[in-house]
């Protein structure tokens, strides 16, 4: 059975912190390029981050750029998202998922298994 399991969501004031972890299991995830993706109520499901099975392809919606931070660490089988300087636009349902494919991709078509996604709400 393969599963993605996000977790690190949270409530969080404006310019707070958080991390989100993506876990794989049934599969091994360095044979993956991993995206992360976030939907807020009402708009359309948007790319966020995306690092490839090798780790040196790194792509980053220019609304997130030099806030978050993608990394991986195969040895346990889990990616990251580092979340800083948060503000209430970044407020969302965020997901992880895998792609068989190369390289990062913001097309969601391409992503084979998706977790359930964790709540992330920045608000004071």
């Amino acid at each position: 059975q393969l599963q993605l399991v996000e977790s690190g969501g949270g409530f969080v004031q404006p310019g707070g912190s958080l991390r989100l972890s993506c876990a794989a299991s049934g599969f091994t995830l360095d044979y993956y390029t991993i995206g992360w993706f976030r939907q807020a109520p009402g708009k359309e499901r948007e790319g966020v981050s995306c690092v490839n099975s090798r780790g040196g392809n790194r792509d980053y919606a220019d609304s997130v750029k030099g806030r978050f931070t993608i990394s991986r660490d195969n040895a346990k089988n889990t990616v990251y998202l580092q979340m800083n300087s948060l503000n209430t636009e970044d407020t969302a349902v965020y997901y992880c998922a895998a792609s068989n494919r190369r390289f990062c991709t913001s097309s969601s078509e391409v992503y084979n298994y998706w977790g359930q996604g964790t709540q992330v709400t920045v608000s004071s």
